[in-house]
């Protein structure tokens, strides 16, 4: 997963602004301290001096530095004295304060985001000790948090509004056919000034983020604790599964094995208890006691105790999370709410385009005969938590239990893996010399939670690899984890080193990110030299997709309709958001999947640990896969490491000419619907 990092500096601004025919700039934010007259006389002064070829720009400027210009930063005159001295008209003077800033952007939030690295670290990484109070402390603080108001007070804010135009999404869809690279660059330095959040909001939500991490990098189950009613299965000496992560990834390496489908009846069972919030809280991160979840009855030396519920804590962070993010509605013009400016802003698709999306594929009839052919497969009825089946990939025909031994001998420790990172991108199609490059931009650490990619955001700094690795080694699940954010830290790795222009380095959005790390991930036995034995392969791996993004797709529903019910009520206690998360997961199960799986009522789509610490990330996860399918069919028979080099040194265009570039057609459902299709046909005639 990619670590989402709450820097001010340079989140993607993308104001609401349209053009008319006569490219009359109106931006929906009334300008009551300054007025229109003052504004209008400004833009014509400005016009006077420099002529009507600058007229899109000055207008559009003048109207960008009113809807942000407060008391404080000076008077009507102060505003107009400003925009006359400060508008760039000189394309000589403009390039070069272009190119200053591209260097001064890259050395602040570099400098920040190695800061805050650093800052989290002993409680993000485990090297054998537990982080000290202090340690939260710090990783609460957030040096970043007084930027956006000194870029403010300084006036640096108020030059880039005033000199560089924000574009909206349609007009950088409509225009951006056209544009150079160069001037999709100039458009990204427009996107970056969105907001005016006071630092002590900032600083309040960095300490609520840190808090609410720490809960779910806690956040263990010790399975061989967790006994049967029926005394019929154990789980491993020593296994820790964290949630939700570990715990699915168990459930899904049990299909097949002996007693597999009683041990997946025990983890689905500590699914409710965690959704329902009836789990006792001295059974997490604890193993001096016995927890049997079924009758969830805990015991102490043999002797049942007493205990207390975890009792909502669990929608406690997320209430927390809401209300410090909301607070910062009114300090953004154009996108006054965390929905806005998760989708409109961030990921430059609609929520309703999105939504739309997600239910006409888990709609599909591809959806319903993939789970007829499930079905026969396992040989029973599907149970809810069939909707993490595993049987179409490569792994299910191998000893996995073999696999983690002979990983646990090779990477010991995380030097190990470090060392292996450019023997990993050669087996994957690199060239030897790419490949060193790549992994020497490459750190790789041992994580506390289930795994992350810290990006750089310099060229000067190294990207960060975590995944968790045991005492006596990285095991199966560290391995696959660890491939999956191998993959971000190679996008992560291109999308800035090899970018032309700072301003457009990166990915259009976190989508694009998890597609990378889904196609590194899918290679993981390949890596090994585990080559697939099932000569129906291909058509597996496509319904493995299909069937991983219907999963994924009512997760991330059940994620947009909860912070949807949360605006509608604000003032909800823990409480009500806890009830409300289950009617609504539950609601989706039965829209979407009861006629699907053939269960009622299941609340299990809830169980995300991101709906908790990374606020509406989950939408992210399907569209990458969507993303993924597409590469990956665009890719075949093309050299891997050239075509993913090619791909992810694109840049940050908006996802339609991203797309376009990379593969040649936009994003869409129908490709992944229609290769389902042949593959059932086809797989039907075996």
């Amino acid at each position: 997963m990619y670590k989402n990092i709450f820097i001010v500096l340079i989140i993607v601004f993308l104001v609401n602004c349209q053009k008319n025919k006569e490219e009359k700039v109106i931006i929906n934010k009334s300008n009551e301290g300054i007025g229109d007259g003052v504004i209008t006389k400004t833009i014509n002064d400005l016009i006077n001096k420099y002529g009507d070829n600058q007229k899109f720009r000055i207008e559009r400027g003048v109207r960008q530095v009113a809807a942000f210009w407060q008391e404080q930063d000076g008077s009507k005159e102060d505003f107009s004295n400003f925009c006359l001295e400060n508008f760039v008209n000189d394309s000589l003077e403009f390039e070069r304060t272009f190119i200053s800033l591209e260097r001064q952007l890259e050395n602040v939030e570099g400098n920040f985001n190695n800061m805050i690295l650093n800052l989290r670290f002993p409680i993000d990484v485990d090297e054998g000790n537990e982080p000290t109070k202090l340690d939260y402390l710090f990783a609460a603080y957030n040096p970043a948090a007084h930027t956006n108001d000194d870029y403010f007070n300084n006036k640096i804010a108020f030059f880039v509004l005033l000199n560089f135009p924000n574009y909206s999404l349609e007009e950088k869809n409509e225009l951006g056919k056209n544009w150079s690279r160069k001037e999709w660059a100039i458009a990204r330095i427009g996107d970056i000034f969105n907001s005016r959040i006071p630092a002590e909001l900032l600083q309040n939500y960095s300490k609520i983020s840190s808090e609410t991490d720490n809960y779910i990098n806690n956040y263990n189950i010790m399975m061989d604790k967790v006994i049967d009613k029926e005394n019929l299965v154990k789980f491993p000496e020593g296994m820790k599964l964290i949630s939700h992560w570990n715990l699915r990834d168990e459930l899904k390496a049990n299909y097949g094995k002996e007693n597999g489908n009683r041990k997946q009846e025990i983890i689905y069972k500590i699914m409710e208890r965690i959704i329902t919030q009836e789990i006792p809280e001295v059974v997490i991160n604890n193993n001096e006691v016995t927890w049997e979840p079924f009758e969830n009855k805990v015991y102490r030396d043999n002797k049942e105790v007493e205990y207390n519920t975890e009792y909502n804590k669990r929608y406690k962070y997320l209430l927390q999370n809401f209300k410090a993010l909301k607070e910062m509605d009114k300090y953004y013009p154009f996108y006054n709410t965390y929905i806005k400016r998760q989708f409109d802003m961030t990921t430059e698709m609609s929520f309703e385009e999105v939504e739309k999306m997600f239910i006409d594929f888990i709609s599909s009839e591809e959806v319903k005969k993939t789970a007829e052919l499930i079905e026969k497969r396992l040989g029973r009825k599907l149970r809810p938590y069939d909707i993490w089946y595993d049987g179409f990939k490569d792994r299910n025909s191998i000893n996995i239990d073999e696999v983690t031994k002979k990983l646990k001998a090779k990477y010991p420790n995380k030097n190990a893996f470090e060392k292996d990172l450019i023997n990993i991108l050669t087996k994957l199609g690199f060239e030897k010399s790419r490949a060193s490059w790549v992994a020497d931009k490459i750190a790789v650490d041992g994580s506390r939670g289930a795994g992350h990619a810290w990006g750089s955001k310099s060229r000067r700094d190294k990207s960060h690899l975590r995944t968790r690795i045991g005492k006596d080694g990285m095991d199966y699940k560290g391995y696959n984890i660890a491939i999956h954010e191998f993959g971000h830290n190679v996008e992560q790795t291109f999308s800035l080193y090899n970018i032309d222009y700072y301003s457009l380095s990166g990915v259009p959005s976190n989508a694009f990110t998890e597609a990378f790390a889904f196609l590194f991930q899918s290679r993981d036995l390949k890596i090994l030299g585990i080559e697939p034995k099932n000569s129906d392969s291909e058509y597996l791996n496509i319904l493995d997709n299909l069937w991983s993004s219907y999963e994924i797709m009512g997760v991330a529903l059940v994620d947009m309709y909860v912070w949807k019910w949360l605006y509608e009520n604000p003032n909800a206690s823990a409480e009500e958001l806890k009830s409300k998360v289950i009617e609504i997961a539950i609601d989706v199960w039965n829209k979407y999947y009861a006629n699907v799986i053939g269960e009622n009522d299941s609340p299990i789509l809830a169980i995300y640990s991101h709906m908790i610490a990374y606020p509406l990330y989950l939408s992210a996860y399907p569209i990458g896969h969507l993303i993924e399918f597409q590469i990956e069919q665009y890719i075949k028979n093309k050299p891997f490491g050239r075509e993913v080099e090619r791909i992810t040194s694109l840049g940050r265009l908006t996802p339609k000419y991203w797309m376009l570039n990379a593969v040649g057609e936009e994003l869409s459902i129908k490709p992944t619907l229609n290769a389902a299709r042949l593959a059932l046909e086809k797989l039907s005639k075996k």
